[in-house]
C-alpha cells in the first residue's frame, strides 16, 4: 500500500535532528510529499508528517493516517528506505 517514491538524504552535522526528505505513494493514487526523518532526543528515529506553521505558533500536520496500522506501515516503510 505504502512505497518510498523518492528519499533525499540531508548532509548535516550529527547535532541536527533533520535526516532526510522523503516522498512516498499510497496505493499508486496519492503522492505524498516532505515527509521528514527525524531523531528522536531519547535515540532513535521516526517519519513525521509534512505540517504547517499555525498562527499559535504550533506545527500541525497537513496530511494524516486515520489508523494506528497504517501509520505504523508508514513508520516502517520509510526508516526502512532511509536504513537501506
Amino acid at each position: 500500500m505504502i512505497e518510498v517514491a523518492r528519499i533525499f538524504k540531508v548532509e548535516n552535522n550529527e547535532e541536527s535532528t533533520l535526516k532526510a526528505f522523503v516522498d512516498v505513494k499510497v496505493s499508486d493514487v496519492v503522492l505524498i510529499k516532505g515527509i521528514r526523518v527525524l531523531a528522536k532526543k531519547e535515540g532513535g528515529l521516526f517519519a513525521a508528517m509534512p505540517s504547517n506553521l499555525a498562527g499559535d505558533g504550533k506545527y500541525y500536520p497537513t496530511v494524516k493516517f486515520l489508523t494506528a496500522e497504517a501509520n505504523e506501515e508508514l513508520q516502517k516503510v520509510v526508516l526502512e528506505a532511509y536504513e537501506a
